[in-house]
């Protein structure tokens, strides 16, 4: 049995959570040819795996155009968090890639667009001081955010949240964003989960930092 055949016999045997994939990759470690291996398989969970031990120093713009690519053939939850997961375990962790998700704003992959903007607001909510790029943000998201596509908009008012959150100069801006659009504001949440829209996203937020 092939190191390939005896991970997918684990991944599905019994069903796999995200926690144990992380179990797996800790003892794998970095193999990237073996990455490559499970993601060609086109198992949802076998590329969860392959993006946590991929080693980040291979990925290049067409490599990621490919990982793009294939993951349209997924529902858009599935399809959202392999992008998030490629870009939270890998493409943050090098300055190489780094510089390429900055290159993304104007992609023409909605999925890198996404990236670029969770990028942006993964930034201020990590704590790292933020870059001075903030009014420029705010002004293509006042501008952009009505019109972009679901998973990209999702990114782009994480990134606002966090700003109003963490820059305080900015807070009326971005809640009065929120009342302007109106998104999320009907949106069900489950008890204690933080509300997407903007006003009572950055008023919890502020909350629990202020306690």
């Amino acid at each position: 049995m092939t190191k390939k055949e005896d991970i997918l016999m684990q991944l599905n045997n019994p069903p796999t959570s995200l926690g144990d994939l992380r179990k797996i990759a800790k003892d794998i470690k970095k193999d990237h040819a073996l990455a490559m291996e499970l993601w060609d398989t086109e198992i949802y969970l076998a590329r969860l795996l392959a993006i946590l031990i991929m080693d980040k120093n291979m990925l290049t713009q067409e490599l990621i155009d490919k990982l793009d690519k294939d993951s349209e053939e997924y529902n858009t939850s599935e399809r959202n968090q392999l992008i998030d997961w490629l870009m939270a375990n890998q493409l943050a962790k090098s300055k190489k890639t780094i510089l390429l998700m900055e290159s993304w704003q104007n992609s023409q992959s909605s999925l890198q667009r996404r990236v670029f903007w969770y990028y942006q607001g993964r930034l201020r909510w990590m704590g790292k001081t933020p870059p001075p790029n903030t009014e420029e943000l705010l002004l293509l998201i006042e501008a952009q955010i009505e019109n972009e596509a679901p998973e990209v908009q999702w990114a782009m008012n994480f990134t606002a949240a966090q700003i109003g959150i963490f820059q305080k100069e900015y807070r009326p801006r971005c809640i009065q964003l929120g009342e302007r659009t109106g998104l999320y504001k009907n949106q069900k949440v489950a008890k204690n989960c933080t509300p997407d829209y903007l006003p009572l996203y950055i008023a919890m937020q502020v909350d629990k930092l202020n306690k």
